[in-house]
């Protein structure tokens, strides 16, 4: 492995333990020890919930090559997995929100926990049911938790600031450390031990046992609307009703579309971008390099919102132009950097220069999810929280699906060029946010109502 992946990892690495440990009271927010308790709790099955969920992902593609399936069968099965998401996802964050959030949480642990064991066989109809599983899986994973742990907080009457310190916290241990470690812990598994490829979806289903246990244990249920007479549809269409009355809630869904739609088709991308020539890259060492990154991220967003200002949705403006130039990186070095004719090797200098640029946008990642997390726990509604976020994730998974169906149809830099457009337009939609952010909402839900007689109030 050449030095340069770890002159990079260490630099990462040291700049993230810096930024930790000089913390100063500013940095930091002073919490009660009953806080800290819940907070603990929270951060600890997310992390078990994330090592489920980063487990299994190196190893999908694989698992079914193993099989015997070609690229065009692995396409279709991704595809069920965000087809799935997009379909159930808005009925089961409706669900969550009726039923209660903590028996979703639980839903989730045992929907994902179903879906490894179709692993186990390599029909490929049985494989399918697992990606719809999965794909209910992931949607649950990305708003029944943290639905929960907002109406928890706020039911507990902890400080709205304090809020802050979860999510910072959550990202930084869920989709920075634990995806390291888990990265390892797989490679051990299948590498190391030469136990398979499915062996890292068995050790997934047991932390997500482990996981469910303690929600079972300490958990207490939460709801967002409990009326008796509002069926799902109803449900919809009040949800609907807060995105099209609210510019600030449909501003949040458009920004969140547009980020994450970028960041999966990044994953798609980064591969083939680093080794265009079939360059020999160590692809586990460069994922574990962007969780680093993300890490860094994390800890930022963890100053910032410890601070009266700046505030998120000033900050976010920068950070969405950031990403966008990075991503724009791979089309900059197709013109000034001669591509290379070899076939094989070791990664070029346009690759270093795109691995910077990559890792420059991970930082971005791991600033957003946290921040994200905050605006959508100010803006989104309690009583149908679920709902709007799963309604936010219907036209991710419809850019995603299309992207992955015409992977091979456009040159990566027309791809690249599309995700940094994207994300322009969300530096300018946050600005826009931003502008209104302090305003009072026109309607409230009672106006609401007497616009549309069938829309039930969210508060009852």
């Amino acid at each position: 492995m050449e030095l340069f992946y770890f002159m990079v990892f260490g630099a990462l690495g040291a700049v993230v333990a810096a930024l930790e440990l000089s913390k100063t009271s500013k940095d930091r927010i002073n919490t009660s020890s009953a806080f800290n308790s819940f907070k603990n709790n929270y951060l600890l099955v997310y992390s078990l919930m994330m090592a489920g969920d980063w487990l299994q992902g190196p190893y999908v593609y694989y698992l079914y090559s193993t099989y015997g399936f070609g690229k065009g069968e692995i396409g279709q099965l991704f595809i069920a997995g965000f087809g799935s998401s997009m379909l159930f996802g808005t009925i089961v964050g409706s669900l969550a929100d009726k039923q209660g959030r903590r028996r979703a949480c639980v839903t989730y642990c045992i929907t994902y926990i179903l879906s490894c064991i179709t692993k186990h066989s390599p029909e490929y109809k049985v494989l399918m049911v697992g990606r719809v599983l999965g794909g209910i899986a992931t949607s649950l994973l990305f708003s029944a938790f943290e639905s929960w742990l907002v109406a928890e907080h706020n039911k507990r009457g902890f400080e709205q600031q304090w809020l802050s310190l979860t999510f910072s916290k959550a990202i930084f241990l869920g989709n920075g450390l634990v995806a390291i470690l888990s990265g390892l812990f797989g490679n051990l598994l299948v590498d190391s031990l030469s136990l398979g490829p499915v062996a890292p979806f068995d050790a997934a289903a047991c932390f997500l046992a482990i996981g469910m246990a303690i929600i079972l244990s300490s958990w207490t249920e939460n709801f967002g609307d409990t009326s008796d007479n509002k069926d799902l549809l109803t449900q919809f269409r009040g949800a609907a009703v807060a995105i099209a009355s609210d510019e600030k809630i449909a501003l949040l869904g458009a920004i969140q579309s547009l980020f994450e739609g970028s960041m999966y088709t990044f994953v798609f991308l980064w591969t083939p971008a680093l080794s265009p020539n079939d360059e020999e890259i160590p692809h586990g060492f460069i994922f574990a390099t962007f969780m680093l990154a993300s890490m860094l991220g994390s800890s930022l967003a963890s100053r910032l919102m410890a601070r009266s200002s700046p505030r998120v949705e000033s900050y976010m403006q920068i950070v969405f132009v950031i990403s966008s130039v990075s991503l724009l990186l791979p089309i900059v070095t197709n013109f000034l950097v001669a591509p290379s004719k070899v076939k094989g090797g070791s990664i070029s200098f346009a690759g270093c220069l795109q691995l910077l640029g990559f890792c420059t946008f991970e930082a971005c990642v791991g600033i957003f999810w946290p921040s994200i997390m905050k605006m959508r726990s100010q803006y989104i509604p309690e009583e149908a929280r679920s709902t709007i976020m799963n309604f936010f994730r219907i036209p991710l998974n419809i850019f995603v699906c299309i992207v992955l169906y015409n992977v091979d149809a456009f040159p990566i830099t027309v791809m690249f060029g599309m995700c940094s457009i994207f994300l322009f337009v969300a530096s300018i939609l946050q600005r826009r946010l931003m502008a209104i952010s302090d305003k009072p909402k026109i309607e409230n839900w009672s106006a609401m109502k007497e616009r549309d007689p069938e829309a039930e109030p969210l508060n009852e």
